[in-house]
């Protein structure tokens, strides 16, 4: 069944037991997980539920937020309050704690009071994305990026067991690379690529990580998890190579259905 809403019937059911959701992270302008959340209530004929942005120019304003939207039952978390939002929780589960980043939140509320419980789902979307593409054979990996998404990147990697090192503009890890110490031999030898960085991402859509793109070849496997644009310049330079490369789109779904899941337990 689908239903479709309009304006006047949103508002009144926004007094009438309203479920709402969102994203917080700054800027909000690359997202789709609104579009997404809306089209599937609309779909699925869920009628008391809303998808909403919440762009917070400083991490500290999540509690006024929570506080102020006393309907407000799950967040999703991006760029860049991954990790910064730990110290906001009551509680992280133990997976998200590993791995040190959170990107959904289950909002539960008593007399006023509210508890907060910290997820990682990205590293559920971004595994099955990811395996659907990438048979682990020994394989090297390089990750471009040291942010909340590459956290769950290295999570995800080392349990299919794939070495991996890490490029940014000021390694911290011995071993890791600049990206001005990369070499054709280097991406040659690292056959599966994954840009956590915002490198690309809209509105910058003419940029992409400076690598010597001349060493991907039909063997490689760029991963971007960029899906604004759908098609990023790194992605389409690996596509010149003849590599498989793949978007954030498939991850996002997973991990937005995971987080569904999520704040839908009782």
């Amino acid at each position: 069944m689908i239903v479709c809403l309009n304006l006047f019937d949103i508002q009144k059911l926004r007094y009438r037991g309203m479920r709402k959701f969102g994203l917080i992270g700054f800027p909000l302008g690359h997202s789709f997980s609104q579009g997404y959340f809306t089209s599937k209530f609309k779909e699925e004929g869920i009628i008391d539920c809303l998808y909403e942005n919440y762009p917070l120019p400083e991490i500290n304003k999540l509690t006024e937020l929570i506080q102020s939207n006393q309907d407000i039952v799950g967040i999703n978390v991006t760029i860049p309050y991954k990790e910064q939002v730990l110290q906001y929780l009551n509680e992280i589960d133990d997976e998200a704690k590993a791995i040190g980043a959170v990107n959904t939140i289950k909002v539960t509320r008593d007399k006023g009071n509210f508890f907060l419980k910290g997820y990682n789902t990205d590293v559920y979307g971004f595994k099955e994305s990811l395996i659907k593409v990438f048979t682990p054979k020994s394989q090297q990996a390089l990750i471009l990026g040291t942010g909340g998404a590459a956290k769950a990147v290295v999570w995800t990697l080392e349990s299919l067991n794939i070495n991996y090192r890490f490029v940014s503009r000021n390694p911290k890890r011995t071993g890791d690379y600049s990206y001005q110490q990369l070499t054709r031999e280097i991406i040659q030898e690292n056959k599966l690529i994954i840009n956590t960085s915002p490198v690309g991402m809209y509105p910058y859509t003419d940029k992409a990580p400076e690598l010597p793109y001349e060493g991907i070849g039909p063997e490689h496997v760029l991963f971007d998890l960029i899906y604004n644009p759908e098609k990023t310049l790194f992605l389409k330079y690996g596509e010149q190579k003849k590599a498989t490369t793949l978007n954030g789109l498939p991850m996002l779904y997973l991990q937005a259905e995971k987080a569904w899941e999520i704040w839908n337990r009782d």
